[in-house]
């Protein structure tokens, strides 16, 4: 599994947004950057406090997104919903918001504290297991492994990893290490853009359409292969090509300037853009098919459209409406938790597996062998959940301590909501 194909989340904690007001539509590749005029400058407009659900929503999707991806591998998810792309931007407009409100290294500061701590948690269990597993990275690196291993104090680089680990006797798949550490590329992605974004969304407020459209242009150089960067850095820089316009298109957001541009207009530009990305992706499929996690033009321009779409028509809810009311607490839950859900997830369906194979050894289990058969691809969805949930009560509250708040074992906002409605 590529370290792309783990998507979600990741996430930005700071839990409330503003309420958002419409963001410039980008232009693919195709489009020249002086086909729609923004201004030079725009100064954030004011935004009333409080959670916009809207933006909940998303989020809460992409994590469930990223979930039934890594169960089933169905590369038509990719396409379906870009998680990565829609959570980058989500971020990237509470990193504008903030720096707009705050000095930028109060900013910087706020950003890791609420990001590191819950990875350092994960860190804590994972890392005394590969080395009681036989991982030896001094051994087989020298200094090198050594200073590697800071990557799991301070993600600058993707924290190491044996891609095999034990003798796959026991509870743990030789891959578990892979599975287990693979997610944290994105905490090293996140952690990139939140350092450059003082400087990008400087660069964005004199220079829209530049900004946006270089991340893509930079893609297009190093994400296809015409220059090729080696190493850590090239794994980086990569990424941040690739979402970097998502994460630029989270300023626009913030700033409200997709009033200025006509909806018809954003949404045909859009819908190019998006076009492009299949196009180039069914020319560049890999052995995992229509998995544009590993195709990265195509993952740039399809997400920068797809979250331009899902911004341009953002609602802007007080509320959850209709019936989407009665999954309002576990919204609240998943974007309260949502590191924490994104970082252990992915270790936690692998050892769904092993819990699975023990339905067989139940006495008369001989009697519905042939229904366990037919359900093993799907029990691990059903499994998971519960899961989650108790490592949510186990270490979420780290995000709390993050946040610098009160540590709360299931912040679903039932009681907060209850205690308002009293009044």
């Amino acid at each position: 599994m590529s370290h792309h194909s783990v998507n979600a989340g990741g996430t930005d904690a700071t839990p409330a947004y503003g309420h958002p007001t419409l963001t410039p539509g980008p232009a693919g590749p195709p489009v020249a950057p002086s086909t729609v005029p923004l201004p030079e400058a725009a100064e954030p407009a004011p935004r009333p406090p409080g959670r916009d659900r809207y933006l909940d929503l998303l989020r809460a999707v992409a994590l469930v997104r990223v979930v039934v991806f890594h169960i089933f591998g169905w590369a038509w998810l990719t396409v379906l919903f870009p998680s990565m792309g829609v959570m980058f931007a989500l971020a990237g407009s509470l990193m504008a918001r903030s720096l707009a409100k705050r000095p930028p290294w109060s900013v910087l500061r706020g950003r890791l504290r609420r990001l590191l701590p819950p990875m350092w948690a994960l860190a804590l269990v994972i890392v005394p297991v590969m080395f009681l597993m036989g991982w030896k990275p001094v051994r087989e690196e020298g200094l090198w492994g050594l200073v590697r291993l800071l990557n799991y104090l301070v993600p600058i680089g993707a924290p190491p990893f044996p891609f095999e680990s034990g003798d796959g006797s026991g509870i743990l798949d030789t891959t578990w290490a892979e599975d287990s550490a693979g997610p944290l590329w994105y905490i090293r992605a996140y952690l990139w853009f939140v350092l450059l974004s003082p400087l990008l969304v400087r660069a964005f407020r004199r220079a829209p359409w530049v900004t946006l459209l270089f991340p893509v242009a930079l893609t297009a150089v190093i994400g296809t292969g015409l220059v090729t960067v080696p190493g850590e850095f090239g794994m980086a820089l990569t990424d941040f090509a690739v979402y970097g316009a998502c994460w630029v298109l989270g300023f626009a957001h913030n700033d409200g300037m997709f009033q200025k541009v006509p909806r018809y207009l954003t949404v045909s530009l859009a819908a190019m853009t998006m076009a492009f990305g299949l196009w180039w992706a069914s020319g560049h499929l890999t052995a995992e098919g229509w998995n544009l996690d590993e195709i990265p033009l195509a993952q740039a321009t399809w997400s920068l459209g797809f979250v331009v779409i899902l911004l341009q028509y953002s609602p802007s809810w007080h509320e959850l409406p209709g019936k989407l009311k009665q999954f309002d607490s576990t919204i609240t839950l998943a974007n309260n938790r949502a590191v924490t859900i994104y970082l252990w997830h992915n270790l936690l369906i692998m050892m769904t597996y092993p819990l699975i194979d023990l339905l067989w050894n139940i006495p008369g289990s001989e009697s519905f062998a042939t229904e366990l058969d037919s359900l093993y691809n799907v029990l691990p969805l059903v499994m998971v959940w519960p899961m989650i949930g108790l490592m949510i009560l186990a270490v979420g509250w780290v995000e709390d301590l993050a946040a610098q708040r009160r540590p709360r074992l299931w912040p679903n906002g039932e009681k907060r909501s209850r205690g308002t409605r009293g009044r």
